[in-house]
Formats: structure tokens, sequence, C-alpha cells
């Protein structure tokens, strides 16, 4: 009996199901996480926007001295101007507003400046924060050349700011008004000692507190005034109602408002006078 023959060859055998190589799903894994860290970002970036667009908004007094009289001209556009109307003089006001609040909440202050002839002009801050704005009175200065002499100042956030701007531009502007405020550690301006500089803080300040703000001394010229206002707070500095963190102040809104603006003409009256 013959063996039946067999075939000189074998079938091939099927191959494996290729599976995805150690580098592609590398790729994959960074691919995912760059998506995951992106919409964090854009996540973050809209709740950020989103929460710095909500300042505290103006008290109805603010509101009320936007309104332009006999004395004082209001402009609101790209700033809020306040111009004397007579008897103006050459030597103007700056002012950055606090972190996260509408910049009109200062304006019953800086239209009690401007009726003792000096010009204010308020810089609202791009998302109401001044740290992203420090260097906007650069375009102020240079759209009011009839201005001989500049005066910078702000409260709180906004004072530091303007401190930022005073310590990156030497000799653009003749003073320096803090208000409820100080200047940061690498903000030095103890050199600049032509600089006229007063901090105006309140005894009852819980945010800037009086030992926050006496401790800034050093990074000042050694000629820096600082005023004390017994009993008042951080938030009657300005026209918005309450602050989260602050002290109850002791005298009224109005009565800090006053000694606050006294202050500052003290400033502006100093550097109009040395002209």
């Amino acid at each position: 009996m013959q063996n039946t023959p067999q075939a000189d060859h074998a079938l091939p055998s099927p191959s494996p199901v290729s599976s995805p190589t150690l580098s592609s799903r590398r790729r994959r894994w960074w691919l995912w996480l760059l998506i995951g860290v992106l919409v964090a970002l854009i996540v973050f970036a809209t709740g950020f926007v989103m929460w710095a667009s909500n300042p505290a908004q103006p008290m109805a007094q603010a509101l009320v001295a936007l309104q332009g009289d006999d004395r004082v001209g209001v402009i609101e556009g790209k700033w809020i101007v306040f111009q004397p109307l007579a008897d103006a003089k050459t030597t103007g006001f700056i002012f950055y507003p606090g972190g996260l609040v509408d910049a009109r909440a200062y304006a019953p202050q800086a239209k009690a400046i401007a009726e003792k002839g000096y010009p204010v002009v308020i810089v609202p801050m791009p998302l109401n924060l001044a740290v992203f704005g420090a260097n906007r009175a650069d375009e102020v200065i240079a759209a009011f050349p009839e201005i001989e002499q500049w005066v910078i100042g702000g409260h709180s956030l906004g004072g530091a700011m303007s401190a930022t701007y005073v310590s990156n531009h030497p000799g653009a502007v003749d003073g320096l008004v803090f208000w409820a405020a100080f200047p940061a550690g690498n903000d030095s301006l103890a050199g600049q000692t032509d600089l006229i500089a007063y901090s105006i803080y309140g005894t009852n300040d819980g945010l800037a507190t009086p030992d926050k703000v006496l401790a800034a001394k050093p990074l000042l010229p050694s000629s820096a005034r600082f005023i004390p206002i017994e009993g008042g707070n951080h938030a009657q500095f300005g026209w918005y109602g309450d602050q989260s963190g602050d002290n109850p102040a002791t005298i009224s809104r109005a009565e800090q408002q006053k000694l606050t603006v006294d202050g500052t003409v003290e400033v502006l009256a100093q550097v109009d006078g040395g002209s």
C-alpha cells in the first residue's frame, strides 16, 4: 500500500492582529494631556475674566458727581476727565482705581479736586485691575500737553501700581499720593529725592493696615509724609459700599473723603507752586 504523498509545503499561519505601538500610545497620551491642559486653561481664563469683569459698582453719590456743572466739566470716554472750567492750573492728577472697583466710584473725590483748579484723569484699567495697566499714565501725559506737571496716585492696588509707574519712569511725575496703598518691595522710590510723596491711610483699615503702610517707609523718599485718617477704613476711600475683610469705619464716608481730598490737593499745590 502506497502512502499518500504529503504536501511539501505548509499553509501560512495567520498573522497576529497588530496592536498600537508603544510610541503611538505615548503620542495619544500626550495629546489627551495637552487637550486637558488647554481646556483647563480656557475654563480658568473664562472664569477669571467673568470674575474681574464684575467690579464693585459706584454708589448713587458717585454717579451724581459724573454730571458736569458750571465749575467742572466731566468727559467719560477712554478716561474719566474732570476739567476745571475757570482758572485751570497746569498741574494735573492721574488716578488709578482700586482693584475690582468701577472707576466711576472715585468721581466725587475727583470732582472735588478739580473744583480746586486741578485737572483730574481717572484711568479705567483692563479687567478692573491696575496690574494690567501700570503704564497707562504715559498715554494720559501725552494726551494733555498743556499740563506741565503731573501728580499720580491711586487707591489700594491702584496706588501700588502708580508707584510701579513712578519707579519705571523716574522724572515723569513730580508727586505721588497713596490712598490706602504702598509700593511693592521691588518698586523702591527712596532714591527719587525730588518726588513729593504722601501716604494717606485709615487707622481702621483692615486691608492696607497701618502696620503695612508704615512698614513701607524705607521704600519712599525720606521726605514722604504719612497722614493717618483716624477712624477711616479701606472702602471709604471710594464710593462703592463696603468691602470684604475691611473693618468698620468710625467716621463718615464724606468726612474721610474730605480729608483725603485735602491731603491730595496739598501735594498738587506743592508741585504747582514749585513750577
